[in-house]
């Protein structure tokens, strides 16, 4: 799944050259690196010149960040602590500027060959990065503002419950300034997708619905009606103050003031939002694909690539993905016949998806969730203990797993993380979305608590915004395949380290393999191939054991979010296929520790860069 993270930068102005947040860098071409100098004064001269553009990265960084009041939230820092970003068109033009003005300006100051091989490497991708930005930047309004899967709408409450930490009573008042500004922040956001719509951009008719019941959720409960139960707003602003060393008589006066904000900016800013959804789903087709969109075989392509970090074409994506769906077929047949089940492959899917014993799913009550919660974590834990099995780095950060808000349970995806914050005040969360506890079976429950989890995103990610040395952009970036192609391999190492025993739970790591090889097909055939949302929902409940309710909401997130989903099998693909090559070249050589820290030690790349580094590494190895 897409992460917190990424689609909070997304919502910011810290998408500039080094701003450290775009998941969707891509090396078109690449670049010698020197080699290194033999000369004293060559090599001082090269520490010199590395100083002195690790130090301008981290300046950019710095100018970028200031920019963005909610990224400097997410990274700790209390600074513009009671505003919002800057969500206009104008403002984004404005950082694009800046942005190709960083990019000549390091190109004139530095040159590549002068400094040493890690800031070679961080020169590579920040012009990549750039480059890509420029390239897109004529399609950045075709990305839905709002949508039934992610916008501000569902990320302005997210973002005060989960970023805004109270602590003292100056962060009560940020928080209340906070609540102020969502008229206006919104507002911003509401013209931006006013503007999209008049020029044909927008979600499709069936999406409208749960965006206006999500907003209409937010504002649901205390004081925004007569209710006796608290709002989500308010409930969160209750239980932030209620620890705050201050008066009653000072608490009293903060609540009434955040109230008072509800009342006015909040419900303000979600009725006027819910009256445009209502007003544009009256005229809205439920036409799916990128193709309906100004220009869009264009734009799909440069989200291919975006999201890949290959120049691979639909077609080439498509068929990769019917491949892939072929081969995992044929080791579920196996599983089948291991079981006992007598019928065919698509009869086992059903079985599972029904669940006619009540074997796979837990009650959709406070205590069926509380179950899975409870298990899930013990799953960490267990392999937590085995992590120096697999790796030489290890974060500091600690995980939790979360349920998904109610709020923004209904139209969130399965299950995401969230970083934690660098500064240690928030710790790694992966989210479980347990709205509907038959989306979520217990056969796969290991799988997806080893990819959002431990050995997944939370060793890498944690491990990224950790690392010394390397300039922030490059710890606090993202790069889609390589993200979620690590947490799609991790699902696949447990096995080897005889996890999966029972062979339902290895069915279910199979099927989560086998849900991201049919992204490829359906991705590719709804943006490509123009097929319809049911079509693509029909493919998946022919080859997927999922539920249908899993099916619906996975299609209609790949149709809001075009070429995202293709990004996980094509990285795990590349892992595999590079860790086999290490192997075969190493022989008993091989450390699989040492592999993993050469994937993590870099943070985010490209996959070609990746393969680059682990060539390289290769060498070495069998050098020494």
């Amino acid at each position: 799944m897409p992460k917190t993270l990424n689609t909070l930068l997304a919502t910011t102005a810290a998408t500039a050259l080094l701003a450290a947040c775009s998941q969707e860098t891509s090396p078109t071409t690449q670049t010698e690196t020197a080699a290194p100098s033999e000369t004293a004064e060559t090599s001082t001269d090269a520490q010199s010149q590395t100083e002195a553009i690790n130090e301008w990265f981290e300046n950019e960084f710095e100018r970028q960040v200031s920019r963005s009041p909610m990224f400097q939230t997410f990274l700790g820092r209390k600074t513009n602590y009671d505003k919002w970003d800057d969500a206009s068109d104008e403002f984004g033009r404005e950082s694009h500027e800046l942005e190709m003005a960083a990019l000549a300006e390091m190109r004139a100051t530095f040159d590549i060959d002068a400094i040493d091989p890690q800031a070679q490497l961080s020169y590579r991708l920040a012009e990549y990065n750039s480059e890509l930005a420029d390239k897109r930047f004529p399609f950045r309004n075709h990305w839905y503002v709002f949508s039934q899967f992610t916008g501000p709408h569902s990320g302005v409450p997210s973002f005060m419950i989960n970023q805004h930490r109270v602590s003292s009573v100056a962060d009560a008042e940020a928080y209340i300034a906070r609540l102020n500004g969502i008229d206006d922040y919104l507002g911003q956001h509401q013209k931006n997708a006013e503007d999209q719509f008049a020029r044909g951009i927008n979600a499709p008719k069936w999406a409208f619905p749960q965006m206006i019941a999500t907003s209409k959720n937010i504002i649901a409960g205390a004081p925004f009606d007569e209710s006796d139960e608290p709002s989500t707003l308010l409930a969160d602003f209750d239980k932030k103050i209620e620890t705050l060393e201050a008066s009653d008589e000072v608490k009293e006066e903060l609540r009434a003031r955040a109230i008072e904000a509800m009342q006015t900016s909040v419900k303000s800013a979600y009725e006027s939002l819910v009256a445009m959804f209502e007003t544009q789903m009256e005229t809205a087709t439920n036409d799916d694909g990128a193709w309906k969109l100004p220009d869009g075989g264009q734009y799909y392509a440069l989200q291919l690539e975006a999201m890949t970090t290959t120049a691979m074409s639909p077609t080439e994506i498509h068929d990769l993905g019917l491949a892939e769906v072929g081969r995992i077929h044929a080791e579920m047949n196996m599983i089948k016949e291991t079981v006992g089940f007598e019928g065919t492959l698509q009869d086992f899917f059903v079985y599972m998806r029904n669940d006619p014993d009540g074997k796979f799913t837990y009650p959709t009550t406070d205590e069926g969730r509380e179950r899975y919660l409870t298990e899930a974590t013990a799953i960490i834990d267990t392999m937590s203990g085995r992590l120096d099995e697999l790796f030489l780095t290890f974060p500091e950060a600690e995980l939790i797993v979360k349920r998904v808000e109610p709020f923004r349970e209904q139209a969130a995806g399965k299950a995401f993380y969230q970083r934690p914050a660098p500064d240690g005040s928030r710790p790694g969360i992966y989210y479980a979305n347990l709205y509907n506890m038959a989306d979520m079976p217990t056969y796969q429950m290991e799988a997806l608590a080893y990819h959002e989890g431990i050995p997944g995103h939370h060793m890498q990610l944690a491990i990224s915004q950790e690392l010394e040395g390397l300039p922030s952009f490059r710890k606090f970036g993202g790069v889609t395949a390589y993200t979620e192609g690590w947490g799609l391999y991790s699902e696949y190492i447990p096995k080897e380290m005889g996890f999966y025993k029972d062979p339902y739970s290895d069915f279910g790591r199979l099927a989560m393999e086998l849900w991201r090889a049919a992204r490829l097909v359906v991705d590719s055939g709804l943006h490509d191939k123009k097929w319809t949302r049911e079509e693509a929902i029909d493919y998946l409940l022919t080859n997927t054991p999922n539920p249908e309710g899993d099916a619906v909401k996975a299609i209609e997130r790949y149709i809001v979010m075009p070429g995202q989903a293709t990004a996980y099998k094509i990285g795990m693909l590349k892992i595999l296929g590079l860790r086999t090559r290490a192997e075969n070249a190493l022989g008993d050589k091989f450390d699989v520790r040492a592999f993993h820290d050469v994937v993590l030690k870099n943070g985010p790349v490209p996959l070609a860069i990746l393969e680059e580094n682990v060539d390289a590494w290769i060498a070495e190895a069998k050098a020494s």
